[in-house]
């Protein structure tokens, strides 16, 4: 080894045998950080995510270095991936117009929801998932699973998230699925004084933000697992939004911080103001 590297034997055991400098052990005490940030992010978050979730504990740190760490030990977010939709425009819905027309951003919570339907994969075979979500907060505040897509699967989720309808009623926008025209659906709304709203056929803009959050769950947790059964699905379920999304996955529509904690500065706001 020496001969290799054209040194005297001395010199390279004496350089063995010296301290680990201040700066490795910086080093190795905010490494041990970083892993507890993407463990506790479900190995989710990349070093932009890490690094605010470093200054929220107190430590300052560059953010190269919690990259030039992470990448020297191979700690690695789930990055983004791009595909250009594929859609043509269609008409409006006869029985509910487009109320929202792709404006997404609210001062107020419970203005508008967005509401759609996916899939997941187990070995038992499809289990849907139907989701409320708010647009102040992009908070899901209902949601529901099935082993069948039907309309009781969504009236479910709906269910959950009608305790925080206001006095002034809220415009709920979905796309153009049959759930969505069905006689329950409709009953539901009109007893609970919500407005509906629907996209146009074949534009997935016009619920955006429904779409957004399906492929951010499917990215985050769908994609790394493999489920056996469907109550296996249903539970990560559960952990993933409840736990994870809705408490501490942060969002940078939000500034960086989770649905309720972007929540709960808004309610302290309004409790200063009163004051």
């Amino acid at each position: 080894m020496c001969s290799v590297l054209k040194v005297h034997p001395s010199g390279y055991y004496k350089w063995l045998k010296q301290p680990i400098s201040n700066l490795q052990l910086e080093n190795e005490k905010l490494l041990l950080e970083i892993k507890k940030a993407y463990k506790e992010s479900n190995g989710i978050y990349g070093y932009r995510n890490i690094h605010k979730d470093l200054k929220a504990l107190n430590i300052h740190v560059n953010k190269k270095r919690v990259a030039r760490l992470m990448k020297e030990a191979k700690i690695c977010g789930i990055g983004n991936y791009r595909r250009k939709p594929k859609y043509k425009a269609g008409s409006i819905h006869n029985a509910h117009p487009n109320h929202l027309k792709q404006c997404f951003i609210t001062n107020t919570p419970n203005e508008s929801w967005v509401s759609d339907i996916t899939y997941i994969r187990t070995h038992e075979g499809w289990l849907y998932l139907a989701i409320v979500l708010d647009l102040f907060s992009r908070k899901i505040i209902g949601w529901e699973t099935s082993h069948r897509q039907t309309t009781q699967l969504l009236l479910n989720a709906l269910n959950k998230a009608t305790y925080r309808i206001p006095d002034t009623g809220v415009i709920l926008h979905s796309d153009q699925g049959s759930q969505y025209s069905s006689y329950g659906y409709k009953t539901f709304l009109k007893y609970h004084k919500i407005t509906p709203s629907m996209s146009r056929r074949g534009n997935c803009y016009d619920n955006a933000v429904a779409e957004s959050f399906f492929k951010t769950f499917k990215r985050e947790l769908v994609r790394k697992n493999i489920f056996r059964t469907r109550q296996e699905a249903k539970d990560k379920t559960f952990e993933y939004i409840e736990m994870f999304y809705n408490s501490k996955r942060r969002h940078s529509y939000l500034g960086f911080i989770s649905p309720n904690e972007f929540e709960k500065r808004y309610n302290e706001s309004l409790t200063n103001i009163r004051c």
